[in-house]
């Protein structure tokens, strides 16, 4: 787990890359969009996606996330205990946030079918909190606390050994 500010900011930009990158390809699948976006249609997504992603990250949704989570009673050394609850409400912020994202992208290409908009947006928020709190608490969380320790905690930039 990250110690310092730096250390939280490259947390946060690998967690939200892993996260933008499954969410993407999933929406892209669930809409049947998958096979009618080009490689560079996909990577700009990806791109525009993960720069707003992380800007939320960083400016609303972790703040608040983990003003909420740390506010909490439960016991704080169990780790397990701090991970579930940071992860429960990141992921609840980010989803209710890029699934407005979502809606707005869907809105704009007049590929909402029939449904209001508020229905639309239940929906999304739905469909994206099913997927991506299991992701987060299974694979991208996991992977990334993985490569977090080996890429950034053991090495400074500068090359040396901490």
């Amino acid at each position: 787990m990250p110690t310092t500010k730096k250390e939280e900011f490259y947390f946060g930009l690998m967690m939200c890359f892993g996260m933008v990158v499954f969410m993407t390809f999933y929406n892209l699948f669930t809409h049947g969009l998958m096979g009618s976006i080009s490689v560079r249609g996909i990577f700009t997504q990806l791109l525009q996606i993960f720069i707003i992603a992380t800007l939320l990250e960083l400016f609303i949704v972790g703040p608040v996330a983990k003003k909420i989570a740390f506010s909490l009673p439960y016991d704080k050394s169990n780790k397990l205990f701090v991970i579930l609850f940071l992860a429960f409400f990141m992921v609840s912020g980010m989803v209710l946030c890029m699934s407005l994202y979502g809606l707005g992208s869907a809105y704009f290409s007049n590929s909402l079918q029939g449904e209001s908009l508020l229905g639309s947006y239940f929906t999304l928020v739905c469909q994206n909190f099913i997927f991506a709190f299991p992701l987060q608490l299974i694979i991208v969380g996991p992977l990334v606390r993985y490569a977090f320790i080996k890429l950034v905690k053991t090495t400074s930039f500068s090359g040396k050994t901490i």
